[in-house]
């Protein structure tokens, strides 16, 4: 272990990050080996990123009534999970949640929208309002999750004022059909690449605790760095009554750790940013992220489920003497 850790410190400063074997080799440490990597990928994620934080936000601006069948998702109309449904909201109501995020340490606030797709015009028309609305009112980051777009309707919104694009790969390519089967992974992918190739800041990472296995972790890990997102998030179940994951127990607060270290030692130079499932999951090692490699965190509430106080959040920050980027 000492050999590799040595490895991967060295490897992580340069930024190259450590390899697919080297990968596999440290998925077999024990979780218990955690204490030894925290100083590794702390002093990697220091290194590139410093004491500074990012913190994101986001409204759920559609909600339910999605057609695909992703098997951990609340807002799928395959599953009865009583989530809320409703219509993209109005472009003052985004603006107002951008402002209240804005007010609480958030540098980047992201619109999200349930479904395949936005592609109704009137739909394009209100999400080009809002991101209006927004630039005239705040000075977040300007981002948006709306699916698999088309690079014209993306270069329709970046013109609109879309500063940021997030869209998730969910798990690695091998583990995917067992999440979802309503679309391809190749799909995923190119709404990828066409948002880098618009020269969009791209958002893409997945979610963890599917009961997908190491070797599935690090094969999304090689995907997000072949397609050179900007930032990955990083999201662990918290298992929604009514989904086929509902009963699902794949984690513990150790292993959340771990798959944040990973993702930090093959990924030295990205923005790792921790999200939904964070306070149910780490529950009291939440402060241990930081020193996992994240740089970044997401604050107030998620799609279908609360978060916790960002108050709680910016006082765990100060704590730990680190400050909200931009801030």
């Amino acid at each position: 272990m000492e050999k590799l850790l040595k490895t991967a410190l060295e490897k992580g400063l340069s930024g190259e990050g450590i390899s697919k074997s080297e990968a596999l080799e440290f998925s077999a440490l024990p979780d218990s080996a955690i204490f030894d990597i925290l100083p590794v990928t702390g002093r990697i994620r220091e290194f590139h990123k410093g004491n500074e934080v990012n913190i994101c936000a986001i409204v759920n601006a559609k909600s339910g009534l999605c057609k695909e069948d992703c098997s951990f998702c609340a807002q799928s109309v395959k599953y009865s999970t009583g989530v809320n449904e409703y219509p993209i909201l109005s472009p003052e109501s985004i603006a107002g949640a951008a402002v209240e995020a804005e007010g609480f340490g958030a540098r980047e606030f992201s619109i999200v929208t349930s479904g395949t797709r936005i592609e109704k015009e009137k739909d394009i028309s209100a999400l080009e309002e809002a991101l209006k609305s927004m630039s005239n009112a705040t000075s977040v980051e300007r981002c948006a999750s709306l699916g698999i777009m088309s690079k014209d309707t993306l270069k329709r919104l970046k013109a609109g004022g879309l500063q940021s694009f997030h869209h998730n790969l969910e798990t690695g390519r091998s583990f995917f059909p067992k999440v979802c089967t309503t679309h391809g992974y190749d799909e995923d992918v190119n709404a990828i690449r066409a948002a880098k190739e618009l020269g969009l800041f791209v958002c893409s990472g997945g979610i963890f605790g599917l009961g997908e296995a190491w070797e599935d972790r690090i094969e999304l890990a090689e995907t997000l760095k072949e397609l050179d997102v900007d930032s990955v998030p990083v999201n662990f179940l918290n298992p929604r009554p009514g989904t086929p994951l509902e009963g699902a127990s794949y984690l513990t607060p150790l292993t959340c750790l771990k798959i944040i270290a990973l993702l930090r030692l093959m990924l030295p130079v990205k923005d790792i940013v921790v999200c939904g499932g964070r306070q149910v999951n780490l529950r009291d090692l939440q402060p241990l992220i930081f020193a996992a490699g994240a740089n970044g965190m997401m604050a107030g509430n998620y799609l279908t489920t609360p978060g916790r106080d960002p108050k709680e959040d910016l006082k765990m920050l100060s704590d730990l003497g680190l400050r909200p980027r931009g801030h």
